[in-house]
């Protein structure tokens, strides 16, 4: 197991360097002076080349990124924001509680009402219901975030007047965020638990089970959804990694001050700092939750680890 975890983290470890190679590359190539923003149209090129100095801006692009690679691995240093003189991760971590509660109030409802609309679907194969819950799915999948959320503002806040259109410091507020930023991960789980569970449904031992008498719940809930579990956890936790990338038009839409909607901000004054290191952080973020997962995969599962 020791052995299956270093190994998980070594190809953790990999995956940032890649993720933070390609982000500082992107913002490099990215049309835009970070610099004639920070001191307006009427600063002299002197101002600016002093400024370029300072902040490493005139340095080759190699040396820039290992820079910057050096600050974040000896100094846990994301650099600083050009805007506001803040450091970058103290910005990220101010904005990161509320896309964190997002995320687990979306996963949270997309678990329960994904896993209960799966194992109804399974159960009952072929009927009504499960071509209502497939066709729930479909348009699930299918439907943006953005779309799903205008679509909900309209209707409960500005028709029925039942729901804030924006915010997140209540109850209230909470509802649509979560629920259109949820809406994909329940039709994504629901299809793998109906999927998983139709593996299971058929083997001899169900069968066994009925046969000296058991319950239907307790043959559903006892050995077909308990043996059909670890390909819904694993997309259980990789929706969760998911969820808090994809808050960010959900965080756009409802006005939520979250990371996402920090990096679309910080996009527009090109606050390169802040850009990367956004999404470094989410990725590192979801690597955590993959790490995990797998982690829990192979408990579930010891086959796993020996591989």
């Amino acid at each position: 197991m020791l052995r299956y975890i270093v190994k998980r983290l070594a190809y953790l470890v990999l995956v940032l360097i890649g993720v933070s190679f390609i982000v500082f590359t992107l913002l490099q190539l990215t049309p835009g002076d970070p610099v004639r923003m920070m001191l307006g149209e009427s600063a002299t090129p002197e101002a600016r080349e002093a400024l370029r100095q300072e902040l490493g801006l005139d340095d080759p692009f190699l040396v820039q990124y290992a820079n910057y690679v050096r600050k974040i691995v000896f100094h846990a240093d994301l650099g600083t924001s050009y805007n506001t003189g803040r450091p970058v991760l103290q910005e990220i971590l101010t904005m990161f509680p509320n896309t964190l509660k997002l995320a687990a109030a979306a996963v949270l409802l997309a678990t329960v009402l994904g896993t209960i609309l799966g194992i109804i679907s399974a159960v009952k194969q072929y009927s009504i219901i499960d071509n209502i819950v497939m066709v729930f799915a479909l348009v699930g999948t299918s439907a943006p975030i953005f779309w799903i959320g205008i679509m909900m503002i309209l209707l409960f806040s500005v028709k029925l007047a039942w729901l804030p259109p924006s915010g997140f410091d209540s109850f209230e507020q909470m509802i649509m965020p979560a629920v259109a930023l949820g809406m994909q991960s329940t039709a994504v789980i629901a299809r793998m638990t109906r999927s998983s569970m139709l593996e299971v449904i058929r083997q001899d031992y169900v069968k066994t089970a009925r046969a000296k008498g058991q319950k239907e719940f307790v043959v559903i809930m006892r050995h077909v959804y308990r043996n059909a579990l670890i390909p819904i956890v694993t997309v259980v936790g990789l929706q969760f990694g998911h969820l808090l990338g994809g808050a960010m038009l959900t965080e756009v839409v409802f006005s939520i001050p979250g990371v996402g909607r920090l990096m679309i901000d910080a996009i527009k004054q090109r606050d390169f700092p802040i850009v990367q290191g956004s999404v470094l952080f989410v990725a590192a973020c979801f690597s955590v939750v993959n790490l995990l997962v797998d982690i829990l995969y192979a408990f579930i599962d010891p086959k796993v680890s020996k591989d």
